[in-house]
C-alpha cells in the first residue's frame, strides 16, 4: 500500500508493479501528482501553470528511462539575470546557460575586472567535480560518507560539507551581488543564515547543484503535470491500482508482524481497511507518526519558508537596464538577493517581520515552453515568483494581512528595475480579476497536507550515510526506514528526498524488492 499519490508514490508504484507486485495507491485528493501538478489557475483562461513545484533537476535520467516516461525537459537559454541599481544607474549581471564571452563581459561590467568571473568559474568547477562524484550514487544504496569524502577535493568538501557555506562565499568572492547569486541556491525553501552552524543551508545548496551531475534545472514541456501524468500512466500500465478521494486515517504495523494495515475513507464516506506486506508512506514523517497513533507534536512540526506567486501577463515588462525581457526572464531572475540583502532579510524574518527588502526569484516558463499558454493573445506569458525568508511563523497571526504585505514587497522588488509597473502588465481573468495567485506556507499545508507548508517535508539531509550509521536492513541501506519494519518512507522525508526527484519512491521500491 502506498499512502499518497504524489510523484514519489507514483514512482514506487510503477517500479513495484513492473516487478509483479500487487500495489494499491491511496490519494486523499481527487487527482494524483501532489505538488507537481499543472492547473488552469485563472477562471476563463486556458493557461496551465505549474502551481507549486516548477522545475526539474534532481530526477535522474536513468529513473525516467527505467519507467519509460514520455517527458521532455527543455533547457532555458539563460541561466540567470540579476538586475542591479548601483549609484542609481541600472545594470545587471547576465549568466548564459552555456557561458561564453558575454557572461565574462557582464561580470567585467559589473565588477570592473575579470577577478570575480575567474573566481566564479573556479568555484563552480570545484562543485561540478563533487556533483559528478555524488550524482551516480543517488540510484544506489546509501554510500558511506568516508567513501565519498575520499573522492572529493578536501577544500571543496570543507566548503560544502563541513563549514558554513557563508565562509566559502565570503572567502572566494568579493562582490555583493555575485556573492548573493551563489548563495541563493542554499536558501530555496530553507530558512537559514548563510552562517548557520546546523549547515542546513549547505545541504540545500548541494541538492541544487548535483542533479544528473550537471545541476541544470530544466522546464518540463507541458508543465509539472506532464511529469506526474506520465508517472501515473506508468504505474497504471504496470498494473498498480490507484484510488483517489481516499483519505487515509490510520496506519498500523504491530511489532513482530510481517505486514501492515491502512484504514481509509473513500469519497462516498465508506471506511475501508486493507492489509499488505509493506506500507510505503509518501507523506511527511511528522504526518506518518500521527497516522501510526502518536500524538501530534507541535514542537517537532516542520516549518516551510516560501512565498509563491503565479501571474499571467499580457506582455513582459521592459527593464530599466535595457536588456531584452525575453532574455532576462527566460532563466532565473534574482531580486533583492545581494548577499547583504539576503542576510538582512533573514534577520528581519527571524525577528518576526516580513522582510523590508524581499529576496526572491522570477521565472517565465512560457518563454521555454509556450505550449502551457493555450489559445491566448500574442505576447501573453506566465510569470512565477518564489520568495525566500518567509517562514510560516510570519503569517500565523494574520495570514491574509501578512500575505498582502509580502506580495506588495515582492512586486516592489521587481518594480524598481522596470520601466513600467508589473501590475500594468498583468492580465485579467474571465471574471475581470487580475491574474495573480499567491501561496504562503499555510496555503501549501492546507492544499497538500504538507506540515508547516514545508516543501521538503522537513530539513534536507546529506545524501550519504554517516560513518557509524546502522545499515543492517534494506530499508536502512536505502535511507527509507522507520521504527516499523513494514512501514517505509517513500517521499521527500526520506534520506535523499526533496525536490521533484523521484528518489524517495525509487529507494523505497528497491528496499521492498531487496526484502522479499
Amino acid at each position: 500500500m502506498v499512502v499518497g499519490g504524489g510523484h514519489n508514490g507514483l514512482v514506487s508504484a510503477a517500479y513495484l508493479a513492473r516487478a509483479g507486485l500487487s500495489v494499491l495507491v491511496l490519494e486523499r485528493l481527487d487527482h494524483t501528482g501532489g505538488a507537481a501538478v499543472s492547473a488552469a489557475a485563472f477562471p476563463g483562461l486556458p493557461t496551465r501553470l505549474s502551481r507549486y513545484s516548477y522545475l526539474v533537476s534532481v530526477m535522474p535520467e536513468q529513473l525516467m528511462a527505467d519507467l519509460q516516461l514520455d517527458v521532455t525537459l527543455s533547457s532555458r537559454r539563460t541561466a540567470s539575470y540579476t538586475p542591479t541599481l548601483r549609484g542609481g544607474v541600472p545594470g545587471g549581471l547576465m549568466v548564459e546557460r552555456n557561458e561564453r564571452d558575454a557572461t565574462r563581459q557582464s561580470f567585467r561590467d559589473l565588477t570592473g575586472s575579470d577577478t570575480e568571473y575567474d573566481a566564479w568559474r573556479e568555484f563552480y568547477a570545484d562543485v561540478a567535480e563533487m556533483a559528478r562524484v555524488v550524482a551516480p550514487t543517488l540510484l544506489q544504496p546509501l554510500p558511506n560518507e568516508r567513501e565519498l569524502r575520499d573522492l572529493v577535493d578536501p577544500g571543496t568538501w570543507r566548503d560544502v560539507v563541513t563549514r558554513p557555506l557563508g565562509e566559502a562565499v565570503e572567502r572566494r568572492f568579493a562582490d555583493d551581488t555575485v556573492r548573493g547569486v551563489v548563495a541563493t541556491d542554499a536558501l530555496i525553501g530553507t530558512f537559514a543564515s548563510l552562517d548557520d552552524p546546523s549547515l542546513v543551508q549547505n545541504r540545500c545548496f548541494l541538492y541544487h547543484l548535483i542533479g544528473n551531475g550537471t545541476g541544470e534545472w530544466r522546464v518540463p514541456v507541458g508543465g509539472m503535470g506532464a511529469v506526474t501524468g506520465a508517472l501515473h500512466r506508468a504505474a497504471v500500465d504496470a498494473g498498480a491500482t490507484i484510488v483517489t478521494g481516499a483519505g487515509v486515517s490510520a496506519v498500523r504495523a504491530d511489532a513482530g508482524s510481517d505486514g501492515g494495515e491502512v484504514t481509509w475513507t473513500s469519497a462516498d464516506g465508506a471506511s475501508h481497511t486493507v492489509a499488505g506486506r509493506f506500507v510505503l508512506a509518501n507523506v511527511a514523517p511528522w504526518v506518518l507518526r500521527i497516522l501510526l497513533g502518536e500524538p501530534e507534536d507541535p514542537a517537532t512540526k516542520p516549518e516551510g519558508s516560501q512565498l509563491k506567486i503565479n501571474f499571467l501577463l499580457d506582455r513582459l515588462p521592459r527593464l530599466r537596464s535595457g536588456v531584452d525581457p525575453a532574455t532576462a526572464f527566460s532563466g532565473t531572475l534574482h531580486l533583492g538577493e545581494d548577499y547583504t540583502q539576503l542576510e538582512a532579510a533573514y534577520a528581519d524574518a527571524a525577528a518576526g517581520r516580513v522582510p523590508t527588502v524581499m529576496p526572491g526569484e522570477v521565472y517565465c516558463h512560457s518563454l521555454t515552453d509556450p505550449s502551457i499558454l493555450g489559445d491566448v493573445p500574442p505576447g501573453t506569458h506566465t510569470l512565477t515568483y518564489f520568495g525566500l525568508h518567509t517562514p510560516a511563523s510570519l503569517f500565523d497571526a494574520d495570514p491574509e494581512g501578512a500575505k498582502r504585505v509580502a506580495v506588495e514587497r515582492a512586486i516592489a522588488s521587481l518594480d524598481q528595475h522596470l520601466e513600467e509597473p508589473l501590475m500594468s502588465c498583468v492580465a485579467r481573468d474571465g471574471n475581470g480579476d487580475l491574474c495573480l495567485e499567491a501561496k504562503i506556507p499555510q496555503d501549501v499545508e492546507r492544499d497538500l497536507a504538507m506540515p508547516g507548508g514545508h516543501i521538503f517535508h522537513g530539513d534536507l539531509d546529506w545524501p550519504w550515510s554517516p560513518a557509524r550509521a546502522r545499515l543492517d536492513t534494506p530499508a536502512q541501506q536505502w535511507g527509507v526506514h522507520t521504527d516499523h519494519d513494514a512501514v517505509l518512507l517513500c517521499g521527500s522525508g526520506s534520506r535523499r528526498g526533496g525536490a521533484v526527484s523521484g528518489l524517495g519512491g525509487h529507494h523505497a521500491a528497491h528496499a521492498v524488492l531487496a526484502s522479499i
